[in-house]
């Protein structure tokens, strides 16, 4: 039997409030695994899908065979091509970085299959090959926490230049995901329409800046005073039913911020302890529960390891 190799890709929040297409961070879970090995004929063959029935297996569209795909093309001859297997273990237009998921498991599968050629920053480009595809544009918002685990700021996609941030020791991530769906090129769109005030972007920048020093310094006081977004959440904010009440329950039960998580629907919140983490997550799924929405909840450390082969 030829080489097999699984890759699990986690999940992701990005924006983290005012950090628009340039924060993400890792989730533990949920995320993908993307199982590939090698095939004689040239190419990409996507065997089955499981998990999210209505993705196809046309490796031109999904993204998994498009990111797979990209890093055949980079890696030097002679190229052989791989049969691929996607199993989807999060949901779909969930904000949580579905399509980055599957676009990073798929590159690294590929890259460690054939004994690992390309660079982590070449494998983010490839990734993001597929990230265009699901959502328009290429922001690395979702697919560099994916591919390196932990916080990252973007500070330029072309050309790609990523920054990991320190991540304090106490701090954990509570992400709450409402049974709805939120499209990310019609959310994106909404935005991409929009024309702010001055007013608005300094707020949003003196924000970024406070938070990136508030995880250097391991000041959660101050990070807590920085997840504020006066640019896309106010716009967002409808797409998400009860998002001002989830905000309101997130912040009374301790959280240190609360807003939404990368598109939506799901909302990402923050918290200094274990038990204040649990208590949040609660706390949000009872004003999802009063808004007529049932929800998952994802509670812990931010990831920070990332895609990893686990066999």
């Amino acid at each position: 039997m030829g080489k097999h190799i699984r890759v699990f890709a986690p999940a992701s929040a990005s924006n983290l409030g005012p950090g628009f297409d340039v924060l993400g961070l890792a989730l533990e879970r949920p995320g993908d695994v993307v199982e590939v090995e090698a095939r004689d004929q040239v190419g990409v063959e996507i065997v089955s899908v499981t998990g999210a029935p209505s993705l196809s297996t046309d490796p031109t569209t999904n993204v998994v065979g498009i990111a797979a795909a990209a890093v055949l093309k980079r890696l030097p001859a002679p190229r052989r091509g791989v049969r691929m297997w996607l199993h989807k273990q999060m949901p779909l237009a969930s904000g949580l970085g579905s399509s980055a998921a599957s676009s990073v498991g798929g590159a690294v599968a590929v890259n460690e299959l054939f004994d690992g050629g390309l660079s982590n920053d070449a494998l983010v480009e490839c990734a993001l090959e597929g990230e265009v595809v699901a959502s328009g544009t290429a922001h690395a918002d979702n697919v560099a926490p994916s591919m390196f685990g932990g916080i990252v700021l973007i500070r330029s996609v072309e050309p790609l230049d990523l920054i990991t941030l320190p991540v304090p020791a106490t701090l954990r991530v509570v992400v709450v995901h409402p049974h709805t769906e939120v499209a990310t090129a019609e959310a994106r769109q909404l935005v991409s329409e929009q024309r702010f005030a001055i007013g608005q972007t300094v707020a949003n920048l003196g924000n970024v800046a406070a938070l990136v020093s508030a995880l250097h310094t391991g000041d959660l006081a101050l990070f807590a005073r920085s997840i504020q977004d006066a640019l896309v959440e106010p716009i967002r904010a409808p797409l998400v039913p009860g998002f001002n009440e989830v905000k309101a329950a997130a912040v009374a039960a301790g959280a240190l911020g609360c807003s939404i998580s990368g598109s939506g629907p799901s909302m990402v919140a923050f918290a200094d302890s274990d038990g204040k983490a649990q208590a949040v997550a609660a706390a949000m799924q009872d004003a999802f529960a009063v808004a007529g929405l049932a929800s998952d909840p994802f509670v812990g450390p931010v990831n920070t390891r990332g895609a990893e082969v686990i066999g």
